[in-house]
């Protein structure tokens, strides 16, 4: 079943304040998101995504986090690791041409003449059977794609041959010796990317939750349900706007001056964008208390439980009240330093090892 965008449109703001959209004009957004959201209920993990598209930001901008050595990614490591490639593996033979369809749409909207809000909706509209965490980290991968691609060139130009070539036709090593000139571009974009990933990383730790310990009638959760579509909404005309100035860069040569207004209008959508991630951190919080406490009546309970039943010997309870979770070991063997809890150890010698160590105490 397709979805046409509801007939809504947005007033156009005064100049200068074109971003700042009030929160009627994002309820009129949302209706449009709603309309164009169809998700066909396929479950994919995105998170081994999110963390690649994460090492390309880095890699290309090691500033974006810590790097063990200069080239290296912060989780360069996790490109080794045998799990994460099977998950990767698995999220993108599903998602793999959906990431190039996107990133070819990104690149086809930042060089047109089209309004910011329409091509962010033309591109979710794109992910109609999408879950909400998946369209993000499937814009997000879209976007690195081709932020990956300019760097890959621009940090090669000098010493790879055929990267010198192609940065030659986009003029790209004019643009590099002009880099404090360019800086309010790159520093804006640089610190939108930095909130993008943040929200990113909030919307999958909500899809990650237990939901055996909250519900959606939760008030923080549902809250942090409604919000997050029109976060990723943002995230979406975020993209367009750091792609859009990525793109204007290539052959303007030695001509070009950078537009303050360029960098402001960047940061003031990494300022909206950065509410909205707080706003969901907030909410992820107050989330993970209610879980805590659902968890901790759930243990209350279980031992109340153990309690009122006859037991054969007195390990269950030992090990409920001592440790009772992950199957550690709770108690360290003082002579060898391991932890010990063997079933042969009855309630006398727990009772006896209290009592000596009270006795220590005294």
């Amino acid at each position: 079943m397709s979805f046409r965008r509801a007939p809504v449109r947005m007033q156009k703001p005064a100049k200068g304040s074109r971003l700042m959209y009030s929160s009627s004009d994002d309820v009129a957004v949302m209706k449009q998101l709603e309309a164009a959201h169809a998700p066909d209920g396929q479950e994919i993990d995105v998170k081994p995504i999110l963390r690649v598209v994460e090492d390309i930001f880095v890699h290309a901008d090691p500033t974006l986090g810590p790097v063990a050595s200069p080239g290296t990614p912060v989780h360069g490591e996790a490109l080794e690791d045998q799990a994460l490639q099977a998950s990767m593996r698995d999220a993108l033979e599903s998602l793999a041409f959906v990431i190039d369809r996107v990133a070819t749409e990104i690149a086809c909207k930042c060089s047109g003449s089209e309004d910011a809000h329409g091509s962010a909706m033309a591109i979710l509209n794109m992910l109609a059977h999408f879950s909400w965490d998946a369209k993000l980290v499937i814009v997000l991968a879209a976007f690195g794609m081709n932020y990956g691609e300019f760097w890959l060139i621009a940090q090669n130009y000098s010493s790879n041959q055929l990267a010198k070539a192609v940065a030659i036709l986009k003029q790209l090593p004019e643009i590099l010796e002009l880099s404090n000139a360019q800086k309010p571009r790159f520093d804006a974009v640089r610190s939108v990317i930095k909130t993008m990933l943040d929200v990113g990383k909030c919307v999958i730790k909500f899809k990650e939750l237990p939901f055996q310990y909250i519900t959606s009638d939760v008030e923080a959760l549902s809250t942090a349900l409604s919000h997050i579509p029109i976060a990723v909404y943002w995230t979406a005309r975020s993209v367009v706007a750091c792609a859009s100035q990525i793109t204007g860069l290539v052959g303007l040569g030695h001509g070009h001056l950078v537009a303050t207004t360029e960098a402001w209008e960047l940061s003031s959508l990494g300022h909206k964008l950065s509410n909205m991630c707080s706003h969901l951190e907030a909410q992820l919080g107050t989330c993970y208390k209610h879980i805590d406490e659902k968890k901790f009546m759930e243990s209350y309970q279980s031992l109340i439980r153990l309690f009122e039943t006859t037991q054969i010997d007195n390990m269950k309870v030992l090990k409920a009240l001592i440790y009772a979770k992950d199957d550690l070991q709770p108690l360290v063997d003082g002579a060898t330093k391991k932890r010990v809890l063997s079933d042969s150890l009855s309630l006398i010698s727990i009772l006896s090892i209290l009592f000596a160590a009270s006795v220590i105490i005294e």
